[in-house]
């Protein structure tokens, strides 16, 4: 399409005259600016003009170089003209680089009053147009790149899903505003959702060909029943693909999930991410989601009819793959062993030699909660072989005789130990029987012999407390090194202000069964993402000797022979080493007592915590029972 424009100009110079040159290359300037902003509407009102950009009319462009020819006769007194050559630079992903870059010719003509206008043409503007065809950018997605164990099989991989909602095209053409809100309103009923009105009225404000999603779910799920589907107008199944877990539950907390990328995430990309992109939402997902997303390509192609033409294109880069340190076979029975628990409840296995996490399983009632990594919970009782370890490095040895008396009263509060504690352990016994028993008031009796600093010292010796350097979550606890007396006599026993998740309490076991320091590591490969380790300059004061580990497992292996923690005595496989806890959390209403318990058996270390579990081995002790089971057959 060609078009006079008139483009300033207007200044009644006549033609063969110094100030024509001015106002042809003032006109020509005039052109490039009109048709980089696009705002073309006032100008062209007496033209039907269509600018066969799809979806490119909006996206940021300059003229970047201009340059203009002298004016020149088109013929014998003929009106005069000068050449333009436009040079372009277009941001196709809206990230502030200037991706596409070309050079357009126009001509700018002097009319029979001397004024210079601009003749619009398309081509003018982008390369092919002008012919009768249009531009088209389109983004090419990435294959967005799996998680793998540690083995290197595929954990989280795009698995096939149901897409479902209202799909507005599948609607017959004389259907009413109230019939398509009331099968809104029936499909929400369908999937369960808690608010159909909302849903209906997201249906209704969406375009009269927009797909709402209502959900996601597995082909293989029968979570939404989809025969119903067929009787609700307008509703659908898409089958697609989404980068999945084994099972909904299997590691959610901390894989997360992956979805279409939200407004906000778009917007906050800065044009790395786009509408329809699937982008990680949560948990590792979301921490590595850069790394697994790759990178889009570009493509401008130029359309003529049934012919089409690459004019510009970038390739796309895949997602890569990122490997964790997960057992497959392990998580599994984690998971297993949690499923029937509804308090809030997680479970954490490293493998002592590597440091390698095995296992980060939550159940059910964690609502979603990554309790296993980030709980910040006193330990109770799994915290007294820090305690342990202390009184060892204070001169104390396994057979020394301790006081374990019906109760402790420290500066006038009184501490008893757990209900149903045995009689027949009350009196003087050995801290090796006090360690079994789990007499609270034996170890705050020997308090005295103690500082906060010691106490400190030997967390940190039992890798308590370490700084890591990763990127994913993770919380190795707390020990304060300042304390009252009354506080130091609550620490010894793993309450007060001593915190902890299950995973600090596992790299206690780890370190216990390999003699050091154990460093928690989740992600193997690739190497640029791979874990750092613990903090520089982080290591303990005084690091665990071989005599003090030696003497630590066989506390735990007595738990297990002789004290509260008998229950795993018939697990197969090698001896199993352990420590029972109880931890009393909240107040009046709120007030419960948290079951803990640590473990080891051969290069497997594992803690387990159930809120609310109660006093002694009962729940948190059945939960590593059957995972130490399992992981045996």
């Amino acid at each position: 399409m060609i078009a006079a424009l008139g483009l300033g100009a207007c200044t009644g110079n006549q033609p063969g005259t110094e100030p024509d040159r001015a106002e042809h290359e003032r006109a020509a300037h005039r052109l490039a600016e009109v048709l980089a902003s696009g705002e073309t509407e006032s100008l062209w009102t007496d033209v039907d003009l269509t600018i066969p950009l799809t979806n490119l009319a909006d996206l940021p462009r300059r003229v970047i170089a201009i340059e203009i020819g002298e004016p020149r006769t088109l013929a014998d007194d003929g009106p005069r003209a000068a050449d333009v050559v436009l040079e372009w630079a277009w941001d196709l992903d809206e990230d502030g680089a200037e991706d596409w870059t070309y050079t357009t010719q126009a001509q700018v003509t002097e009319d029979q009053d001397g004024n210079w206008q601009a003749a619009y043409d398309e081509a003018a503007l982008a390369e092919g147009l002008g012919m009768g065809g249009e531009l088209r950018l389109t983004r090419p997605e990435p294959e967005r790149g799996d998680i793998r164990d540690g083995g290197g099989v595929p954990i989280v991989t795009g698995r096939p899903v149901y897409r479902v909602g209202i799909d507005k095209t599948a609607l017959p053409d004389d259907v009413e505003d109230e019939e398509i809100h009331a099968a809104a309103v029936a499909l929400a009923e369908v999937v369960g959702l808690d608010d159909p009105v909302g849903y209906a009225e997201r249906v209704m404000a969406a375009g009269p060909r927009a797909f709402v999603e209502i959900i996601t779910v597995r082909q293989e799920s029968d979570e939404v029943p989809l025969a119903e589907l067929e009787s609700i107008p307008g509703a659908v199944a898409l089958p697609d693909e989404l980068p999945l877990a084994p099972t909904a539950s299997w590691a959610r907390p901390l894989l997360g999930r992956a979805g279409e990328a939200t407004a906000e995430i778009i917007e906050a990309s800065e044009g790395a991410v786009g509408p329809g992109d699937v982008v990680g939402l949560s948990g590792l997902q979301h921490t590595y989601d850069a790394h697994l997303r790759g990178t889009p390509g570009l493509v401008v192609t130029f359309s003529h009819g049934d012919e089409s033409e690459v004019l510009y294109e970038e390739e796309t880069t895949d997602g890569g793959d990122l490997q964790l340190t997960l057992a497959t076979a392990m998580q599994t029975a984690a998971e297993h062993a949690l499923e029937t628990q509804e308090a809030p409840a997680g479970l954490v296995a490293i493998r002592p030699s590597t440091g390698e996490v095995l296992a980060v399983a939550n159940g059910p009632g964690t609502e979603g909660q990554n309790l296993a990594m980030l709980a910040t919970l006193a330990p109770g009782s799994t915290f007294k072989m820090v305690t342990a370890l202390a009184l060892l490095r204070a001169g104390f040895a396994a057979d020394d005789v301790v006081s374990c008396t019906q109760v402790a009263t420290v500066s006038g509060r009184t501490i008893r130990n757990y209900p149903g504690y045995p009689s027949a352990y009350v009196g003087d016994i050995t801290l090796t029987e006090a360690l079994a028993q789990s007499c609270n008031s034996a170890l705050i009796n020997a308090r005295d012999q103690l500082t906060p600093q010691q106490l400190a010292d030997a967390a940190a010796s039992l890798g308590l407390g370490q700084a890591l350097r990763v990127d994913w979550p993770a919380y190795t606890g707390t020990v304060p090194t300042e304390m009252t007396d009354t506080e130091l006599a609550a620490s010894l026993i793993g309450q007060g202000d001593i915190l902890a998740s299950p995973l600090a309490m596992a790299v206690v076991a780890a370190t216990i069964q390999a003699g050091e320091v154990v460093t928690p590591r989740l992600v193997l490969e690739p190497d640029d993402l791979a874990d750092g380790g613990a903090a520089a300059g982080d290591a303990p004061a005084q690091p665990l000797s071989a005599e003090e580990a030696q003497t630590l497992a066989a506390f735990m292996r007595a738990v297990v022979e002789e004290g509260t923690a008998t229950l795993l005595a018939d697990v197969p496989g090698e001896p199993v080493h352990a420590k029972t806890g109880s931890a009393e959390a909240g107040e009046g209403e709120d007030y419960r007592v948290d079951s803990w318990m640590i473990a080891y058996q051969g290069d497997l270390a594992v803690a387990a915590l159930v809120q609310g579990g109660g006093h002694g081995a009962g729940a948190a002790g059945s939960v590593v029972e059957s995972f130490l089971e399992d992981v045996n057959r």
